[in-house]
């Protein structure tokens, strides 16, 4: 009898598809490629640059926003009809170039020559993002599995985490015919080379239905161009730590082992943000839920440069890695929803502004940082742009969305 009982409950149960699986892991890959160590293996890296090249804050941030330029460039042209049914090819091709790219870091030098590469790597970054978010977060809306998305961006974390232990782990290795930050520069290539062997086997193709399909052209109602602002604000305010954060450890301690743990920290908080923050979103909505987080990364950011060290540099780190992940994807999930017809150009054009926001943020805090001799005020004003960011998104009735 229990047996039979229990057949015919196998029977009432459906299979598990393996579809929302393969794409939850082939997308945490992908980001831990594109953005971990594409777009963030720039932070723990930058320190050992600057003593190796003799680079000043505002050669690293000349350098930071070439690769933001990059990126908003790239998510204008993804924000085009042009790619429809290439989405798979676009997105694996981009993974390519950010391994070429990484390996390019580690053999050149100058100002100039490194802002061309990392300009590259940020139209490749971007091109990963958009087109591998669109293949992965449509397969876990259509399976109406949460956890598909979770995964996704929890790949970024991974990335970051994984390369800050790379980094460190490197700094033991003495290699005398090539100076030691070259030497990750090409491990980092290394790992992303392994990482885009996994998302070519794993990555779903997109649903044969939307290839050759044009969207219709956005409707830029008030909440979504409030929505769209704060995003680009969040650029801004974000990046100036993201960018310098392990440079103000280095600042603080000179000590390997705290620039891995800050930027360790900092990945490790961002890979579990999404679960942590889960619960605001699902009592208050997801909109609240992306101010907030906005609020305690503004907080974030101030800390890194008024708390006594190395808790300042801890964190701040921690603070940043559970709030920005949070906020990308919480506002493009917004986004999604207020132009629900058009999600490929509105992750696109978010994500344009957000690139604008990047530009914007190195740029001026290098600047501000090399006249001053500390990264006190760039950090402080871009807490002041998040602060800016919060309060647009309240004006602007951002909050009524209802997206959970």
């Amino acid at each position: 009898m229990l047996q039979c009982d229990g057949r015919a409950m196998m029977q009432r149960i459906p299979a598990l598809s393996r579809e929302p699986v393969r794409a939850a892991i082939a997308g945490a890959v992908a980001m831990a490629v594109a953005m971990g160590l594409g777009r963030f293996f720039y932070t723990p890296v930058l320190p050992g640059m600057m003593a190796g090249l003799g680079l000043n804050a505002a050669d690293a941030g000349i350098i930071a926003a070439a690769n933001f330029a990059g990126y908003l460039l790239g998510a204008v042209l993804a924000a085009y009809g042009w790619a429809a049914g290439l989405e798979r090819r676009l997105a694996v091709g981009a993974l390519m170039s950010t391994v070429l790219l990484l390996v390019a870091m580690g053999l050149l030098s100058g100002v100039a020559a490194l802002s061309v590469v990392r300009f590259l790597a940020g139209l490749a970054s971007a091109f990963a993002m958009i087109f591998t978010s669109g293949i992965v977060l449509s397969i876990g809306l259509r399976h109406h599995d949460p956890r598909v998305q979770m995964a996704h961006f929890s790949g970024v974390g991974v990335g970051i985490a994984v390369s800050a232990l790379l980094v460190y782990l490197l700094s033991f290795v003495d290699i005398p015919a090539i100076a030691a930050w070259r030497v990750d520069w090409l491990a980092g290539a290394v790992l992303g080379a392994v990482g885009l062997g996994v998302v070519m086997v794993l990555l779903p193709r997109p649903e044969g239905g939307a290839a050759g399909v044009r969207e219709p052209s956005i409707v830029w109602i008030r909440p979504l161009a409030a929505l769209t602002l704060s995003y680009g604000l969040f650029g801004i305010g974000y990046v100036v730590t993201a960018t310098f954060i392990v440079a103000i450890a280095r600042e603080g301690g000179h000590s390997p082992l705290l620039e891995c743990l800050t930027w360790l920290f900092t990945g490790a908080a961002a890979a579990i943000s999404v679960v942590v923050w889960k619960p605001v979103a699902q009592r208050y909505g997801v909109a609240r839920a992306y101010l907030a987080a906005i609020l305690v990364e503004m907080v974030g950011v101030a800390v890194t440069v008024t708390l006594p060290f190395p808790a300042s540099a801890l964190i701040g780190g921690v603070l940043l890695g559970l709030t920005f992940i949070v906020i990308t994807a919480y506002g493009l999930q917004l986004g999604r929803v207020l132009a629900s017809e058009s999600p490929r150009q509105v992750l696109a054009l978010m994500t344009a502004a957000f690139g604008v926001g990047q530009i914007l943020g190195p740029l001026g805090a290098g600047f501000l940082a090399a006249r001053t001799g500390s990264y006190v005020l760039p950090s402080l004003a871009a807490a002041g742009v998040l602060l800016l960011a919060a309060a647009i998104t309240v004006a602007g009735g951002a909050l009524s969305i209802k997206s959970r």
